[in-house]
């Protein structure tokens, strides 16, 4: 049981950077040769909405795992990486939520009304807080490799 959930564990992590690098540095570099927002904006959205369904499976697969094989180890008896990896993550979780609730929803809703400035504006603010996702994920991984 403890090596599949390690196995579902590492697969969410890797589903969740895979799809940072993903859009940070293929989708996001490529956006501006569609030739305007209108066409733009929607384009990432629609590419958001399906990428944000596996970060919350994926979420829900490193939490479920997670909590398992910490408790499993005794909070005590787990390596300092893990306590690193847990708090990142934890702290990956509220940033990816605010992402979602905070500026992906209201830039869907500005998408739907045409307000183009309004959608870019979030639009940007999602991928700088991706990019700070995606270092927190980095370093997360760091922590397991030379804390562990």
């Amino acid at each position: 049981m403890y090596s599949l959930l390690k196995f579902l564990h590492l697969a969410g992590a890797m589903v969740w950077l895979g799809g940072m690098t993903f859009m940070l540095l293929a989708l996001r570099p490529s956006l501006p040769l569609v030739e305007t927002p209108a066409q733009r904006l929607p384009l990432l959205a629609a590419v958001l909405r399906r990428f944000f369904l596996l970060v919350w499976a994926a979420i829900a697969v490193l939490l479920l795992s997670g909590f398992y094989m910490f408790g499993r180890a005794g909070a005590q008896a787990a390596p300092v990486g893990w306590h690193a990896m847990a708090g990142i993550g934890t702290l990956m979780m509220l940033i990816f939520g605010h992402i979602y609730f905070a500026l992906y929803r209201p830039m869907v809703r500005a998408i739907a009304a045409a307000d183009w400035a309004q959608g870019g504006r979030r639009a940007n603010l999602i991928a700088k807080l991706v990019m700070l996702n995606f270092v927190l994920g980095w370093l997360a991984v760091a922590a397991i490799v030379f804390l562990a």
